[in-house]
C-alpha cells in the first residue's frame, strides 16, 4: 500500500510516519515544501520515506506529485499551523490552508477519485464556545476566532462539498490539541517545557514566561492521535466528520503545575502580555464518542507521562547542543 502524509517532516508526520513504518502498514511517501526545510523530526527514519517536494499551494506540483506516486491512502497534515502565527500572517495561512487543500482535491478528482483522504482540522474550528455547549459535539455551531480557525472551517467544508458533489473519500476529523515529543516550541507545553529545561542547563533565570493560565484544554498524546488518523482512513465513513479527543480539560495552569513537580529545579511563573492573543478561545472540551464508535479508538497515554516525554525531549535537544 502506498501512503502519502503532506507535511510529513512536521510534528504528527513524523509521528503517523513512525506508526505506518513500525507496523509494517505500508510505504510511506512524504512532501516537503523546500529543502531548506527541518528535517530533524524524521531523522531516524530517513532512509525508509520517499521524500516528494511539493509545494501544496503550487496546482501543478501537486497535481504532478499525485499522479506520479498513486497513492492509495493520503493523510492531509500539511499547513500553517499556529494559531498566533495567523494573526501575523493571514493572508499566508489562508492561501495554505485553503487553496493547498483545494489544489489537493483537484488533483484526486482529476487522478483517482477512490484514494481513501484524511484531512487534518482543528478544534479551533469551534472557537467560540458556550458554557452550555461543553463537551464539544461534531453538531456545534463553528465559530473560529483566530484566521487559523476561519482556515480550518473552510478546508472541513471543501471537503464535505468535494464528497458531495465528486464523490471523493475524504474523512473529516477535528483534533483537539495534541502534544509530545518534537512538538514545536512555539506550541505552549512545548515552550514551557523547553523554558524549564533552560532553566535546568542554567541557560535561563528560574522564572517561565506565560500567556493565559485560565484557557482549558483538551489534551491527547500525539501518539495516541495519530493512531486515531490511521483508523480514521481505515475504518471512517465518507464525508462524516469526527472529533478526535481525550474527553478531559486541563487548565494551562495545570500544565505549568505538571512541570514543576517533574522539574529538578524550582522556578516562578510570570505572565507576558506580549503571549496574550487578540482573541482566546477560553474552554475546548471534546466529544469523540462518535469516533470511538465507529473506530474502537481510546486514549491511552496519560497527559502527565506526555509532559514527562516532551520534557525529556527538550532536555535532550538542549544538551545535545
Amino acid at each position: 500500500m502506498r501512503i502519502l502524509i503532506t507535511g510529513v517532516n512536521g510534528f504528527v508526520g513524523s509521528h503517523l510516519s513512525e506508526y505506518i513504518l513500525n507496523n509494517n502498514l505500508g510505504e510511506v511517501y512524504g512532501t516537503y515544501r523546500t529543502k531548506n526545510e527541518d528535517f530533524s523530526n524524521t531523522k531516524k527514519i530517513m532512509k525508509k520515506i520517499s521524500f516528494v517536494e511539493c509545494d501544496i499551494t503550487d496546482s501543478y506540483s501537486v497535481d504532478m506529485t499525485i499522479e506520479e506516486i498513486k497513492p492509495d491512502y493520503i493523510f492531509h497534515l500539511a499547513a500553517q499551523a499556529f494559531v498566533p502565527s495567523s494573526w501575523k500572517s493571514p493572508v499566508e495561512t489562508l492561501n495554505t490552508n485553503i487553496i493547498g487543500s483545494l489544489n489537493l482535491f483537484e488533483a484526486i478528482k482529476k487522478n483517482n477519485k477512490k484514494i481513501r483522504i484524511q484531512i487534518a482540522g482543528s478544534s479551533e474550528e469551534y472557537g467560540l464556545v458556550k458554557e452550555n455547549e461543553v463537551p464539544i459535539k461534531e453538531s456545534n455551531p463553528l465559530r473560529p476566532l483566530s484566521p487559523y480557525g476561519v482556515s480550518k472551517v473552510a478546508m472541513d467544508l471543501l471537503g464535505y462539498q468535494y464528497h458531495q458533489s465528486y464523490g471523493l473519500n475524504i474523512i473529516r476529523t477535528r483534533a483537539f490539541n495534541h502534544e509530545g515529543p518534537r512538538r514545536g516550541e512555539s506550541y505552549v507545553t512545548s515552550n514551557f517545557a523547553k523554558q524549564v529545561a533552560l532553566i535546568e542547563a542554567g541557560e535561563q533565570e528560574p522564572v517561565i514566561n506565560v500567556g493565559n493560565l485560565e484557557a482549558k484544554r483538551d489534551f491527547t498524546d500525539v501518539r495516541d492521535m495519530v493512531k486515531a488518523y490511521w483508523l480514521a482512513v481505515e475504518k471512517g465513513t465518507s464525508g462524516e466528520v469526527y472529533n478526535i479527543a481525550s474527553g478531559k480539560a486541563y487548565k494551562i495552569q495545570e500544565v505549568v503545575d505538571i512541570l514543576k513537580k517533574l522539574s529538578k529545579k524550582e522556578f516562578q511563573v510570570k505572565q507576558d502580555p506580549t503571549r496574550l492573543r487578540p482573541s482566546d478561545v477560553q474552554i475546548l472540551l471534546g466529544d469523540s464518542s462518535k469516533f470511538r464508535k465507529q473506530t474502537g479508538w481510546k486514549p491511552e497515554i496519560p497527559f502527565e507521562k506526555t509532559m514527562e516525554d516532551l520534557l525529556d525531549y527538550w532536555r535532550e535537544k538542549i544538551k545535545a547542543r
